[in-house]
């Protein structure tokens, strides 16, 4: 029997599932496409443009990009029809993005069997935590209450990553509200990306988030890090993301 691939959404979680006796074969996503540009006409257009994001935002080659991104994603190409596809995917809106990306590359394969794997949770307030503190007894568990995806749940993905990445978000709005047992806190997900937008003052709601630590004195990024992401742990930025809003409002004061 062929064993299941596991998409992971980064290598740490790679390291956290080391040991599991159903770990064998893993695909590591590698983007952020919660920031750049996502519009494309083509894969090979999307890839192009952030090829030219990547390297210019963060200072790696294409070559390094080919090789830890693209390359990765090109694997579901050649898998074979019935293969068993497990998503491991938070529910913040940084996984979500990329969860609707990896839907929209492997729409076309309906034969897949895909599951959506879930972040523990065990109280409202650590909904956003993610699978980052889980140990390996956790992660099974997640593993073993995997739910499976319909083929209108991929469709629904797919549909949530050409609003997104076409920035339709009337449609995106509309499709926020869809249920789905594959999509855990999708409409407050997707309030959150309709919260980025600039408002009257040129500024979405992180950057309002990130100026009000500021305003209390706070000047250590360490520190500014782990209360934003206190306050707005529904983005699921990482540190390369807040340090990137936080040095705009540095250049601007």
């Amino acid at each position: 029997m062929t064993p299941p691939l596991h998409v992971l959404n980064g290598d740490q979680l790679a390291h956290q599932l080391q040991g599991a006796s159903y770990f064998q074969k893993l695909l590591v996503f590698r983007e952020a496409l919660i920031v750049g540009p996502v519009k494309s006409t083509s894969l090979d257009a999307f890839w192009k443009i952030r090829t030219e994001f990547i390297a210019a935002s963060y200072g790696a080659t294409a070559e390094e990009y080919a090789q830890k991104t693209i390359s990765e994603i090109e694997r579901l190409h050649a898998l074979p029809e019935d293969t068993e596809i497990c998503l491991w995917f938070e529910d913040d809106l940084f996984c979500q993005v990329n969860l609707w990306f990896m839907l929209s590359v492997i729409a076309d394969k309906p034969k897949l069997k895909l599951f959506r794997v879930f972040p523990p949770i065990s109280t409202t307030e650590d909904r956003w935590a993610g699978f980052g503190q889980a140990d390996l007894g956790s992660l099974e568990d997640c593993y073993e209450a995997r739910v499976p995806l319909t083929n209108s749940d991929v469709a629904l993905g797919k549909a949530l990553w050409q609003a997104y990445s076409s920035q339709d978000w009337d449609v995106f709005k509309s499709l926020s509200i869809q249920s789905s047992p594959c999509f855990q806190f999708l409409e407050e997900a997707c309030q959150a990306q309709l919260d980025r937008l600039p408002g009257s003052d040129g500024l979405g709601k992180p950057e309002r988030i990130l100026h009000g630590i500021l305003s209390t004195g706070k000047t250590d990024f360490p520190q500014l890090f782990q209360e934003f992401n206190r306050q707005a742990g529904i983005y699921g930025f990482g540190d390369l993301q807040v340090k990137g809003m936080y040095d705009r409002i540095k250049s601007k004061s």
